[in-house]
C-alpha cells in the first residue's frame, strides 16, 4: 500500500518500515497473488459485507474482462495468411 500510495519503485520502499527490501516485498506479492491470496481474501470481503446487508446489489455488474461468456460466439479458428511476408528491415 505505501509503494501504491507514495507512487514510488519498488526500490524506493524505505527499510525503516520494516519490511525488508522493495525487491523482497515484490516477490512477496507476486508470490501471493498466483497463490490466489487476493482473489480469496476479494471473496471473503463481500462475503462478509453481504451478510452484513452493506452490499447494494442493484448497482452491481459483470465486467466481461473477468467473466467468461458461456453462451458466447464459439472463437473462429485461426486461418493461414495467403499474404506474402514482409520484407526483412534493411536498417
Amino acid at each position: 500500500m505505501f509503494v501504491l500510495h507514495n507512487d514510488i519503485a519498488w526500490q524506493l520502499l524505505p527499510l525503516e518500515l520494516g519490511f525488508g527490501s522493495g525487491q523482497t516485498c515484490w516477490r512477496r506479492l507476486e508470490r501471493w497473488q498466483e497463490a490466489g491470496v487476493f482473489d480469496q481474501l476479494h471473496r471473503i470481503l463481500l462475503a462478509e459485507l453481504n451478510a452484513a446487508g452493506e452490499l447494494d446489489w442493484s448497482r452491481a455488474c459483470v465486467d466481461g474482462s473477468h467473466v467468461r461468456a458461456k453462451k458466447g460466439a464459439p472463437t473462429p479458428a485461426r486461418r493461414r495468411s495467403t499474404g506474402g511476408r514482409r520484407a526483412a528491415s534493411t536498417i
